[in-house]
């Protein structure tokens, strides 16, 4: 199952890189294919000047796509979106934050969720930071608002970023997106009884006069984990990913080998560059450019030697078809082990998304 997947997406990626040669229907069936096995439901709209990258969720790139939440193999980061609402909180202590998730597949579910904020500098004294789910509005004047404490994080002077936990928000929002009313934030004097902080050691909202540029850097950002149907159907069926380091990966990938002709025409592990540019992705992916998935190809012979990894199976079918060869085909040459890579990458919505792909990298060939 999972090498005929993976083969489905070399295919894929082959024709829509010799995409010179195909008319427009097949291109389009190509490109739809691999869409979907990549878990995308169209491919998201070309943009002349995209969004810039957090710089948490390159980070997350640069570590192998080790995303912090367990089970999860996708990230995500979200900015609040502006609304009517924010007029109402004038002060930096205090403010709701809107994050839209609605562009988030129906089978995915939350495994974690960060709401980071940026500290200011040269802030002293002793605060607390409380994070609510906004349960139910408030009507002015007629109702208060409905809200649960989801987490409350101490804050002293340091340097660096200040964390909350807002997995039970995320996943409220998931199930019921029509009640999402978002997240609010308080800043307090710690010891003091709901007294706000008159200068808060994090920024909770825009100020006035602040410039684009400096407030992408500064703004509250959530990073979202989750776990797609795949990945939690290999994980429940026992399969498991194999990770390798990607420079090892490479190094090996442009070893030279000196063998005699014959040696070449055996099953083995050959190269298979997908460039993302070729293939007229490069305005949505943000990264990498390109990746190495190999291919198998080559022949499997009688007798089959040890290193071509054959099964019992495939021993015993290149037995018979030595003898008798119109009774049964050769064994075939296919991938026996399957590396992820990590895509990150912009949606519909022009949130940024880093997600890992299992079975995309052939690493062994073998005859089955």
């Amino acid at each position: 199952m999972r090498g005929a997947c993976a083969c489905a997406v070399v295919c894929a990626l082959v024709a829509l890189c010799a995409c010179a040669g195909l008319d427009e229907r097949t291109r389009g069936a190509a490109e739809r294919q691999l869409l979907a096995l990549l878990g995308l439901p169209r491919r998201p709209a070309r943009r002349a000047a995209p969004p810039p990258v957090p710089r948490a969720m390159r980070l997350l790139y640069e570590a192998d796509g080790a995303i912090p939440a367990a089970a999860a193999n996708t990230a995500r980061s979200f900015h609040h979106t502006p609304t009517e609402l924010d007029e109402r909180f004038p002060g930096e202590h205090r403010f709701r934050l809107y994050f839209n998730l609605s562009g988030i597949p129906s089978d995915e579910i939350a495994r974690g969720a960060d709401l980071t904020f940026q500290r200011v500098d040269e802030v002293t004294g002793a605060q607390r930071l409380l994070l609510y789910d906004v349960v139910r509005p408030g009507r002015r004047g007629k109702t208060a608002p409905i809200l649960r404490l989801l987490d409350s994080v101490p804050l002293r002077p340091a340097k660096g970023a200040v964390t909350a936990d807002a997995l039970s928000a995320a996943r409220r929002w998931l199930s019921e997106p029509e009640h999402n009313h978002g997240l609010l934030v308080r800043v307090l004097e710690e010891g003091e009884r709901n007294v706000d902080a008159k200068q808060p050691h994090v920024r909770v909202r825009r100020r006035v006069t602040e410039e684009d540029e400096e407030w992408n850097t500064r703004q509250p950002l959530l990073l979202l984990y989750t776990e797609d149907s795949r990945a939690r159907a290999a994980r429940e069926s026992g399969e498991t990913r194999l990770v390798r380091n990607k420079r090892a990966t490479q190094r090996r990938g442009h070893r030279t080998h000196h063998r005699r002709k014959e040696a070449r025409e055996v099953c083995q592990r050959r190269p298979l560059y997908v460039d993302f540019a070729e293939v007229g992705w490069s305005d949505w992916i943000v990264a990498p450019h390109g990746y190495e998935a190999y291919y198998c190809q080559g022949d499997c012979p009688f007798p089959l030697f040890d290193h071509l990894n054959g099964t019992n199976h495939a021993i015993v079918q290149t037995l018979v078809n030595s003898v008798n060869p119109a009774a049964v085909p050769k064994a075939c040459c296919v991938p026996t082990q399957l590396s992820s890579i990590s895509m990150l990458y912009m949606d519909e919505l022009n949130n940024v998304v880093l997600k890992n792909y299992q079975d995309m990298m052939v690493m062994g060939c073998g005859c089955r």
